[in-house]
């Protein structure tokens, strides 16, 4: 399983980056909003700023809605930096850029993906990601990771080479659970991952070990 983290705070990709497990990064317009990121310029630098920290697939989503803003966006977008995965939305003139880019060589992650139609959607135009939005769907009280398990199934029955993206993560049993579906990769904020280090009975043994250390050695 990969592990994006999603989010346009350098520091906390570093974080994440110098823990030696970080396969890459997925950010939007509302992560770069929120680190105060506007402006056309400062987003590809900040795209590309990204780029130099990670050793891996970098998310930059498009704009535009329509085919033709979407491919001059994208294509901006994809000369940046190699590791750029040009996202676009689940809409169709989304799947028709999906396939143009596809034809291109240039990587794809399709975003805003809710339904197991959709994915099949964007693996058969050829997307190297499809990031269904497992948080967003448990916030209506509805099932993400039924979702996932649903992709899975379809992908695998076809032997589809788009990778399960598993997005809106919001903790680590999140992570968890989409390891034990199949997701190919999750991506979600830095707690997400750190969270998996935790456990109460390491702190406990550890500070036992370390106590027990400190009496043969005083």
């Amino acid at each position: 399983m990969k592990f994006f983290i999603d989010t346009a705070n350098l520091d906390e990709i570093r974080e994440a980056n110098d823990l030696g497990i970080l396969d890459g990064v997925t950010t939007n317009p509302s992560l770069m909003a929120k680190e105060g990121i506007t402006g056309k310029e400062n987003i590809l630098k900040h795209y590309v700023d990204i780029c130099n920290i990670v050793d891996g697939d970098v998310s930059a989503e498009v704009i535009s809605t329509d085919f033709a803003g979407m491919i001059k966006e994208g294509e901006a977008l994809a000369d940046l930096h190699d590791n750029i995965v040009v996202k676009i939305p689940m809409i169709k003139d989304g799947i028709k850029a999906i396939k143009y880019f596809t034809d291109k060589g240039i990587k794809t992650n399709c975003t805003l993906v809710f339904s197991p139609g959709q994915a099949l959607l964007a693996a058969k135009a050829g997307a190297t990601y499809l990031s269904p939005f497992v948080g967003r769907l448990d916030d209506i009280s509805s099932d993400g990771l039924s979702l996932i398990a649903e992709i899975r199934d379809i992908y695998d029955n076809y032997m589809f080479e788009t990778q399960i993206l598993a997005a809106s993560v919001r903790h680590t049993m999140h992570v968890i659970d989409c390891a034990k579906i199949g997701a190919d990769v999750m991506t979600g904020p830095l707690s997400s991952i750190t969270g998996l280090l935790k456990h109460p009975l390491t702190d406990i043994g550890l500070e036992k070990f370390l106590a027990d250390y400190a009496k043969g050695n005083s």
